[in-house]
């Protein structure tokens, strides 16, 4: 294995039927590039054949690589951090495997690291070939991640960038767990720039990006980059007191003024059933900062690497 300039991580889960298109775009990637290219494979616990295929079609590869098995699906955020540990270029990037993101992004990423005094480029979504479900919820994913995590996130959303090796040292040295690799990457600051392009249209299988998973990512952003819902139940909290305060007051005053001799059941219920409800969320949320921070406590490695092999590819 040969120190190479440029190294893409490419995190792997439940992709065995786009490995062959993959390793044949890799193929013509590596031709492009005027120096040593690296691709670092991290197959997250995937249930499928991909680690086998991988194995079997990085044996006559041209360009070196380095195949990772995690012990379980640790998650596409820790798969690729893991990968981005492995990778030994000056220069590093991140594509996915489903190859919905053109692989020639990868060039004008290198191409503007090498020739700017950049530390990390993004992809910026400019159109995207998919269902017009898809569109709306990941439309609504990225507005609300833009309006309660990172602002400076573009629009479409990032899925792919790259990095120097300088600046994926800071990355992976903020071992959070249940964190945002992108609200990490944005906090970092550094010079950066967007590059424009259009998403393709997946060809082959489902992709594993479910609403669940979307929901999950966004909820940890948000707890680990905002103060937003403390910030909220305290409002609701303050309005509710004021609310309370007020119709304490009405109470009062009609309670001396005779007007009533018995106080309604209906307004004793539903102030009962407010203030409960709001107690019991404020408790939620506190918890999922507690929780978040207990974990972080723990120190537990955010992957395991369960087999780790080599390619060195045919050098010329």
């Amino acid at each position: 294995m040969v120190k190479p300039r440029y190294s893409i991580v490419i995190p792997v889960y439940k992709n065995e039927d786009s490995i062959p298109s993959l390793l044949v775009a890799l193929e013509q990637l590596s031709e492009q590039l005027d120096d040593t290219l690296e691709i670092v494979f991290v197959v997250d616990g995937s249930p499928d054949r991909s680690f086998a295929k991988l194995e079997h079609g990085l044996r006559d590869s041209s360009f070196q690589s380095r195949l990772v098995l995690l012990s379980r699906n640790f998650g596409a955020f820790a798969a690729i951090r893991c990968g981005l540990a492995e990778a030994t270029g000056e220069y590093i990037g991140v594509m996915a495997a489903d190859l919905q993101e053109p692989p020639s992004l990868m060039l004008d990423f290198f191409a503007s690291l090498t020739s700017k005094p950049l530390d990390v480029v993004f992809g910026q979504r400019l159109a995207r070939q998919d269902p017009g479900l898809s569109k709306l919820a990941s439309h609504l994913f990225w507005a609300t991640y833009r309006r309660l995590v990172q602002p400076d996130v573009p629009e479409g959303g990032v899925d792919v960038f790259a990095l120097t090796a300088a600046f994926r040292d800071r990355l992976i040295a903020l071992n959070e767990a249940n964190s945002s690799l992108l609200g990490l990457l944005f906090w970092l600051g550094g010079r950066r720039e967007f590059v424009g392009y259009g998403r393709l249209e997946r060809e082959h299988g489902k992709s594993a990006w479910t609403l669940r998973k979307k929901i999950t990512y966004l909820l940890d952003s948000v707890f680990a980059f905002s103060d937003l819902p403390v910030r909220i139940l305290m409002a609701a909290g303050l309005l509710g007191l004021g609310v309370a305060s007020a119709l304490g007051l009405m109470v009062l005053a009609a309670r001396l003024l005779g007007v009533y001799e018995v106080p309604g059941y209906a307004g004793s219920m539903l102030a009962i059933l407010f203030f409960g409800a709001l107690n019991t969320f404020g408790i939620g949320i506190v918890g999922n900062y507690a929780w978040r921070a207990y974990e972080n406590t723990k120190q537990r490695p955010l992957n395991i690497i369960s087999l780790r092999l080599e390619f060195p590819g045919a050098r010329t």
